[in-house]
């Protein structure tokens, strides 16, 4: 159990990206980013494109490091570009897949099954800068089903790992 920074919560109520990234990116709007995301078990969270998606149940948040990001861009990281949901300091998320973790922003913790690897687009290279995809390979953060419904929170949390991987082998 470790302290960590939610440094940006995403929610957009719909797919932002369509057409080709040659085609350049849409606008991203400053709304999409808000303070708290009320989050619920096997859902997702509420007012996201992904909430309640049945493709979509064991990805419906996506969490990504901030120390992730591409040379230069983590001081200006911004989760807009990326589409994912939280953006952490303070974890190495991408090292968990397989694990149940755990959030706590100070109302109870949000439980986690990170899942898989959220793999860059080729729209990384045109909403982060070329070469965006590639750097991003293994380090875009992870696919996660909550397991618990609360409330994350922009600010100081606590994260926890729940339940470890399984050993491969």
């Amino acid at each position: 159990m470790h302290r960590v920074e939610i440094l940006q919560l995403l929610v957009s109520p719909v797919h932002r990206f369509e057409g080709r990234p040659g085609d350049g990116a849409p606008p991203l709007p400053d709304a999409d980013l808000v303070t708290t995301a009320r989050v619920r078990a096997g859902l997702g969270i509420v007012g996201d494109r992904y909430f309640r998606h049945p493709a979509h149940r064991n990805a419906s948040i996506t969490v990504m490091a901030a120390e992730r990001f591409p040379d230069g861009l983590a001081s200006e990281a911004d989760l807009r570009p990326t589409r994912r949901n939280v953006l952490l300091r303070g974890a190495d998320i991408d090292a968990y897949v397989g694990a149940t973790v755990s959030l706590d922003c100070g109302t109870g913790p949000v439980v986690l099954a990170v899942h898989s690897a959220a793999r860059p687009c080729a729209w990384m290279d045109t909403t982060l800068g070329l070469g965006a995809q590639r750097a991003l390979r293994a380090r875009g953060g992870v696919r996660c089903r909550p397991l618990s419904d609360g409330i994350l929170a922009v600010g100081p949390a606590v994260f926890d790992v729940v339940e470890p991987a399984p050993a491969r082998g």
